[in-house]
């Protein structure tokens, strides 16, 4: 058991030193137009959807719970000439969820999972340099959407959906997460310092780029990204 903790230990080290250095330098020249709307202020449509009660208990970490503001952000591709639907795509993030993940500098570690992949209230934990480990949980499941939401120990609070549709001859996959900082710590560094922030985005430009690759399609115009900023005095407490 030790040695097993040493070899987990030394691969989470390798992952945080050389996995990030190689992930930014792809950023840095990343050839994908991205189209980064500047952020703006939301108002009460940009809070989280509602989560069915017998989802959420003490190991769920909603956006209640965090800090600093809640950040609204949604990734969009649009795919020409895919060789799947919408739910054949969601189907696949379910099965395969580590394939859309920058391998270099993430990893993933779920449980037993069921022959047709992530389900309701199954549980993985998205691996990331330095503290950023994600645990998570599937909430909701259907043809075309898989939707997440963070647990304790998560550097955010929030949930995050992963949906794909048809859209006349084109197929939209689109990650929309609803997410404060878990922590000031984490907040000073996501709001401020922007260095969870990059990382995040970075990840998650990563997602949509390797579901458009899976789709067996081409990208069209590049990846969209819209930010909405809602202020810490429109996110509630949580009851209880």
């Amino acid at each position: 058991m030790p040695r097993q903790r040493w070899q987990r230990g030394v691969t989470v080290l390798a992952r945080w030193l050389l996995g990030t250095v190689l992930v930014t330098w792809r950023y840095l020249w990343e050839t994908t137009p991205l189209y980064r709307a500047g952020e703006c202020e939301g108002d009460e449509r940009d809070r989280p959807p509602p989560l069915p009660p017998e989802a959420v208990d003490g190991m769920v970490q909603l956006a209640e719970d965090g800090c600093g503001p809640l950040f609204h952000r949604v990734f969009r591709v649009r795919i020409a000439g895919a060789d799947v639907d919408g739910a054949r795509l969601v189907e696949h993030v379910c099965r395969h969820f580590e394939y859309f993940v920058p391998s270099e500098v993430v990893g993933i570690r779920a449980g037993e999972l069921r022959a047709h992949g992530l389900d309701v209230a199954d549980e993985l934990v998205v691996e990331m340099p330095g503290p950023w480990n994600g645990p998570v949980r599937v909430v909701r499941r259907d043809r075309e959407s898989l939707h997440l939401v963070t647990l304790r120990g998560h550097m955010e609070a929030g949930q995050v959906r992963f949906r794909a549709r048809e859209d006349g001859d084109l197929l939209v996959f689109e990650i929309e997460l609803w997410a404060r900082a878990a922590t000031r710590l984490v907040h000073v560094l996501y709001s401020h310092l922007r260095v969870a922030k990059e990382i995040q985005l970075n990840m998650w430009v990563r997602f949509c780029l390797s579901a458009v690759a899976l789709s067996g399609g081409r990208l069209v115009d590049g990846v969209r990204i819209r930010t909405r900023r809602l202020q810490p005095s429109h996110m509630a407490p949580r009851e209880g």
